[in-house]
């Protein structure tokens, strides 16, 4: 039973710890600069709290560290993980510039260690349906993909930290809620983007960073995708869409977090396959998280116990990264 510890205890933290239990891993201690974050948002548990992580590697010595900290924390904290011979599995995104993440993905493989990044909606069904479509050809030549993030963010969810909507430590529309749709894009076209043009705003929040912003990319065989996300969508109405359109087929998922399948039609498709599809592979989960914490961590622990990489090692982690510092890159003042 691997020994499990988790630094940050906000929102996304009992996500962590059901997917944690569920796989029954040790889980010794948990880490937060504001202790009562533990109980408010984890409720009761046998274990350790720490307010200083770099006490908790040392007295507990873990196998495995969730790191779920405001994003401009997860690269430090992931290499000290790692040189306390921990395995670490961090929430998007791996870091906040690809200097670090490169750093972290170096470290991982020097120690001999997995370096995870919780991109957990690559876990929901409907989207490894559409990838195992992409993946033996069914489309055919790909003309154009789109992904959409239209969520809503109060300001009061800004306000409830001071480093929400920073560019530090958190990043704004694309680097926060976006990164999951743009990562579950990039990995459907299979690689990296040759070409991004894209504009961002803060039109109505009061932050520093983007609460909206839109990119265009050209692939490397010709195909182009759109981006856009928003947290200014009105309350009540969010979803998040990925479309994949091809010379033989079309799949729009939708949902909240591309979790459900709104069609499903290729030029040999089996009679009700349509209908089909959208009832064994969509999903209806309780919040934007989705169900992927659980799968993810599954794939994270046989990559630890058989000594490969998971599905989205620090490299991996870093592709949808790239993306957006391009993005932003091509928004400086």
């Amino acid at each position: 039973m691997l020994t499990y510890c988790l630094i940050g205890c906000g929102r996304v933290a009992h996500n962590h710890i059901t997917a944690a239990k569920t796989h029954h891993l040790n889980i010794a201690a948990l880490c937060d600069i504001n202790p009562a974050a533990v109980q408010e948002n984890i409720g009761d548990i046998d274990a350790s709290v720490y307010e200083n992580y770099h006490d908790m590697l040392r007295e507990v010595k873990p196998a495995l560290v969730a790191i779920a900290t405001p994003s401009g924390l997860h690269a430090q904290m992931a290499l000290d993980c790692l040189a306390a011979g921990a395995h670490v599995i961090i929430e998007k995104p791996i870091a906040m510039n690809i200097n670090d993440a490169q750093k972290i993905a170096m470290a991982a493989k020097k120690a001999g260690l997995v370096a995870a990044v919780n991109l957990q909606n690559r876990f929901n069904p409907a989207v490894q349906e559409l990838k195992k479509a992409v993946d033996i050809g069914r489309f055919g030549k790909i003309y154009h993909a789109s992904m959409q993030l239209n969520w809503h963010r109060g300001q009061d969810y800004y306000d409830s930290a001071p480093w929400r909507g920073t560019t530090a430590l958190d990043g704004g529309a694309m680097m926060n809620q976006g990164i999951h749709g743009i990562d579950l894009l990039n990995w459907m076209m299979g690689r990296d983007p040759v070409q991004v043009t894209a504009l961002t705003g803060t039109l109505a929040r009061e932050i520093e960073a983007e609460d909206s912003g839109a990119a265009l990319l050209r692939y490397p065989c010709g195909a182009l995708a759109s981006i856009h996300c928003t947290t200014l969508r009105y309350h009540g109405a969010e979803e998040q869409t990925l479309e994949i359109n091809g010379k033989n087929g079309c799949v729009r998922l939708g949902g909240t977090s591309a979790q459900v399948i709104d069609f499903w039609r290729f030029d040999d498709n089996e009679p009700g396959e349509d209908q089909r599809m959208r009832r064994e592979f969509g999903e209806n989960p309780a919040h934007v998280y989705g169900n992927g914490h659980s799968l993810f961590y599954a794939d994270v622990l046989q990559a630890i116990a058989q000594k490969t990489q998971p599905l989205i090692d620090a490299q991996e982690g870093s592709r949808a990264l790239g993306i957006i510092l391009a993005a932003y890159r091509l928004n400086e003042k």
